[in-house]
This record gives C-alpha cells, structure tokens and sequence, in this order.
C-alpha cells in the first residue's frame, strides 16, 4: 500500500477521565482498496495508541471516503463538545494531526489544529424511520 510509515507511541491519557473516543468506518469505501496508496490498518493503529477506536460499517458519506469522528471525552462534552466528522482522511500527515488533537484531549478540551479544517465536515441527517 502507499510505503507511509505510522510512529505508534505510547498514549498519554487524562488524568481521571476517559479520554476522547474515535470512530473509524471501514466499510464498502473507506479502508478498502477503493482508496488506494492507505495503510489502513497502521492509521487505526495510530489512532488506537492514542484512544479507544472502534471501528464501524458503513457510516452513509461514501464521497467523504477516508472518514474518521471523533468523539468529546466527558469533560468535551461538559464543555458543550459535539463529535467532529473528518473526510477524506487517506495520509499519515492528517492521521498525525488527528492523533496529536487527540492526545491533548480532543473536542471541546483542545482547540482543533486549523489544518483539520481542510478535513472537517457535517454528515447529512440520518433518515428515520416512518
């Protein structure tokens, strides 16, 4: 796959609470050979060094292919936090940058580095049942 190496380092976790968690979708486009040049098992690697990931099925924003949410620890969600969608996530620099946001706390404990800007999205609604 694309040769990029993922330094995985021992994560720092907050003191006293459980830290942000990050979804990862892996499904009919992202993770698979569809998005070409990824480690994606070494992106959830790095991911996970820094906090709990679970890995999900198809999360409905195929166009964003590469998709990663991160979810706000408690005290983010204390802070008034919401999950913040990440698209077209397919290098090691913009996994670094996610997995350094991470580490110092995420959604609502650490102001987003401006470069995920670049990255960020807001899924459609989900459709609901009649």
């Amino acid at each position: 796959m694309g040769g990029e190496a993922y330094a995985v380092e021992v994560p720092a976790r907050p003191v006293g609470g459980v830290p942000c968690r990050v979804v990862v979708c892996r499904d009919c486009c992202c993770g698979t050979s569809k998005v070409t040049g990824v480690d994606h098992a070494a992106q959830t690697a790095r991911l996970r060094a820094e906090a709990p990931v679970r890995v999900s099925a198809c999360l409905d924003v195929c166009e964003q292919a590469g998709v990663i949410v991160v979810r706000p620890s408690s005290a983010g969600r204390a802070a008034g936090a919401r999950p913040v969608w990440l698209g077209l996530v397919n290098d090691p620099d913009a996994t670094e940058d996610i997995a350094a946001w991470v580490r110092a706390g995420g959604p609502g404990v650490a102001p987003r580095p401006e470069i995920l800007d670049l990255y960020t999205f807001t899924p459609p609604r989900r459709r609901t049942a009649s």
